[in-house]
């Protein structure tokens, strides 16, 4: 108990050097640390939700993009695809589910996706508070939508053209909250659904409006009953019987039957029409392959910090050996062995490394808190690692201690083989 003492006593002599020596530790650590941990989350997230959906179709463009867009509603979509395709490919004998999305508008920077019930049993989203949309214009808002917006039941809401704040406001047509839901991990936290009539009759609305009242000014001359039924008629077909082939859809989600569908479906599509099927996971892994490079070169940096941290262990061991010769020979005077000098030297660095090593641990933890805010529920994985050590910084672990142990190697020696008398003559 003297010794660790000693020890304690001796790094507090110098602390500038003991704490560069425990902040470059802890800066090593803290990075390989967060990155690991963000790493297992983000692709434990990304994996898990690419899996849900077989194929992702949507217009001619980069895959990867329709995957970001389409699952995970990062990225603008790469155009429309026409319904009526849409629906064709649904009645394929392969395809067991579709799920067709609509989105281009926002509310405060939150999207406004056009779908229909089966989106929220994808991602197993139920209902917290009030009920599904049942009409146009009803919305119904992820549970992170209605706290980041201070949304309830009954509210109701302009949207804004494009996916980020700050375009066009649609005033004509107002949202109303018709429901919240629990919170599911997923990205449909972070959403605003809605029917796909809502989106078409956002963007449509003008048109048809101005439709309306250019026929109802033709009508004008036939007679009051006559006039009453045209436009009863009228106004039940522009809402019930739009034109099929003027609707479009962003993206349709596939689920299929069997591996065969898999293989055939896609050619099918990239080689027969105006659109393309992407496999999600085989893009979110690429994405991932894509990432690995720069995470690796960022962990090498990491490592590269941890190698100057023992160099300053070192160098501080090295050092304060020379400051400290007369005391460690009256040391051995008074009854102390040649190993417990060494040890001595050996647990400063220990003890150094290991201070450093849980600085850099609670780095990493704090890390990891503020991505899972910044990013939200849209990459917050259902299997947080955050409260775990994981296998990545055992060996962490192990590698700060080898370093300390190489850095004592000299100065311990030095210390194991010191000349008591020559010592303190030159003392």
């Amino acid at each position: 108990m003297n010794f660790f003492l000693l020890v304690i006593k001796n790094i507090s002599h110098k602390p500038l050097n003991s704490f560069l020596c425990i902040l470059l530790v802890a800066l090593g650590v803290g990075i390989i640390s967060l990155l690991s941990h963000a790493q297992i989350q983000i692709s434990d997230t990304l994996s898990k939700t690419a899996q849900r959906t077989d194929i992702v179709v949507g217009a001619k463009g980069s895959p990867l993009q329709l995957i970001l867009s389409a699952i995970f509603h990062v990225d603008s979509p790469t155009g429309n695809i026409p319904l009526k395709e849409a629906q064709k490919l649904s009645k394929n004998p392969l395809v067991e589910q579709t799920i067709p999305l609509s989105y281009g508008d926002n509310y405060g920077g939150y999207r406004i996706v056009g779908t229909e019930y089966s989106y929220l049993d994808l991602y197993e989203a139920t209902i917290m508070k009030g009920e599904l949309w049942s009409k146009a214009f009803d919305a119904v808002i992820g549970l992170e939508v209605a706290k980041q917006l201070n949304l309830k039941v009954g509210d109701s809401f302009a949207s804004a053209h494009g996916l980020m704040e700050g375009g066009e406001a649609h005033d004509e047509h107002m949202y109303k909250v018709t429901g919240i839901l629990n919170r599911s991990n997923s990205v449909v936290d972070r959403l605003i659904l809605t029917s796909l009539e809502s989106i078409w009759q956002a963007h449509d609305g003008h048109s048809d409006s101005e439709s309306d009242s250019s026929k109802e000014n033709e009508e004008d001359h036939h007679d009051h009953v006559q006039n009453e039924e045209h436009q009863s008629t009228h106004q039940a077909e522009s809402q019930g019987h739009r034109h099929e082939e003027d609707k479009a859809i962003t993206a349709l989600l596939v689920s299929v039957r069997n591996p065969l569908g898999l293989m055939q479906i896609p050619r099918q599509i990239n080689e027969n029409t105006q659109m393309q099927a992407a496999f999600p996971i085989f893009e979110v892994n690429r994405l991932l392959k894509l990432s690995e490079n720069a995470v690796q070169l960022i962990k090498l940096i990491a490592y590269l910090i941890i190698t100057v941290a023992g160099i300053s262990v070192f160098i501080s061991l090295y050092n304060n050996l020379k400051d400290r010769k007369e005391e460690m020979a009256l040391m051995r005077i008074y009854g102390a062995k040649r190993l417990q000098l060494g040890g001595i030297l050996l647990l400063e660095a220990l003890l150094l490394v290991l201070v450093g090593f849980i600085c850099g641990l609670l780095i990493s933890r704090i890390g990891l808190l503020f991505i899972n805010f910044y990013l939200g529920s849209a990459f917050s994985s259902t299997r947080s690692t955050a409260s775990l050590i994981i296998p990545q910084e055992v060996w962490l672990l192990l590698i700060t201690i080898i370093i300390a142990i190489i850095a004592a190697i000299i100065p311990a020696f030095n210390a194991f083989n010191l000349n008591i008398s020559k010592t303190l003559k030159n003392g």
